[in-house]
């Protein structure tokens, strides 16, 4: 998909929503890291999202995606 020297754009994060709070909003759980957005190929705008897992409570909409910016080093794990 990219060379070695591409970074994403975004790293893609899901969040659970473990309940309610006092009033009424959504609880979330510690984000995990699912996927990665990168840039799109030439001229074009907008990015791919390629997901590593496909969290089961994303499907049953008890949960949410955040798009984090990639700044500096990425580390590898």
């Amino acid at each position: 998909m990219t060379t070695a020297n591409e970074k994403p754009l975004y790293r893609v994060t899901f969040s659970r929503i473990t309940g309610k709070d006092d009033k009424g909003q959504d609880v979330l759980a510690r984000p995990k890291e699912i996927g990665a957005a990168w840039a799109r190929k030439g001229d074009k705008k907008g990015a791919v999202i390629a997901l590593d897992i496909i969290p089961t409570d994303l499907v049953s909409r008890n949960g949410v995606l955040f798009l984090v910016p990639v700044d500096g080093e990425r580390s590898e794990a």
